[in-house]
């Protein structure tokens, strides 16, 4: 059987109908939620660095210098004057203080090299600048004027005092011509010791070559002994060759 053809005139007015259509409005959008206020972070403060300090332990430590001699006499000399003098504590067992050398430059009034050559010598000697010393007042009979520098000193402690020391005891006094020992009758009263040496060519740091003139010294040795008898232990037992 033939087919049936639907009018044209139908599918026309069916498209005029669905464009006459109203178009479906679009639901309406719901409203957003407020939001909620942000919280204010606060920046964290800046930290403020401390320095590093570097920790040294105990064990990184150098261990203290000491001489031959400041090694005997913490060793054997302490106990050895604690027995003796029965001390109710070690801290009462005398010990050296400090050592003074003092060289006096008469001829610096007329010539000021020879000041020069005494401070050279003695720095030599004791491994310190010495430091000069000046006159406190006039005196017209030997054309001195106050402030004029007539000499020069050394003040030696701790190391360099014991160093000296044991230098001078072993080294420097055997070399004295006809050295008999030094003697007993120079302490002060408070158990301190003066010694006057005539020439410094005692010492093996002067070369005799270059020694302009022959120069004496005043050696004072200062201790905590409060007697002279524990003084003169004190100095005997670090080896000062006092006349027997």
């Amino acid at each position: 059987m033939a087919e049936t053809k639907k009018p044209a005139a139908t599918s026309a007015a069916v498209k005029k109908t669905a464009s006459k259509a109203p178009a479906k409005k679009a639901p309406a959008k719901k409203p957003a939620a407020p939001k909620a206020p942000e919280a204010k972070v606060e920046a964290p403060a800046a930290e403020v660095k401390k320095p590093a300090v570097k920790k040294v332990s105990k064990g990184n430590k150098k261990p203290a210098q000491t001489t031959r001699l400041q090694d005997k006499y913490n060793n054997e000399i302490k106990k050895a004057l604690m027995e003796k003098f029965n001390y109710s504590s070690i801290m009462e067992v005398p010990h050296l203080e400090k050592i003074v050398i003092n060289i006096g430059v008469g001829d610096a009034l007329t010539d000021s090299k020879a000041l020069d050559a005494a401070v050279r010598e003695l720095a030599q000697i004791t491994g310190q600048h010495p430091v000069t010393t000046k006159a406190k007042k006039s005196i017209a009979s030997f054309k001195l004027r106050e402030g004029q520098a007539i000499g020069c000193k050394v003040t030696l402690r701790g190391l360099r005092m014991y160093e000296f020391m044991d230098r001078l005891v072993s080294i420097a006094l055997p070399r004295v011509r006809d050295f008999r020992g030094v003697s007993k009758n120079s302490f002060d009263g408070h158990g301190n010791y003066t010694l006057g040496i005539k020439e410094q060519l005692i010492f093996p740091e002067i070369d005799y070559d270059k020694v302009s003139k022959i120069r004496g010294m005043d050696i004072v040795i200062v201790t905590t002994a409060r007697k002279d008898d524990e003084a003169y232990a004190l100095l005997e037992a670090l080896g000062m060759p006092f006349h027997k």
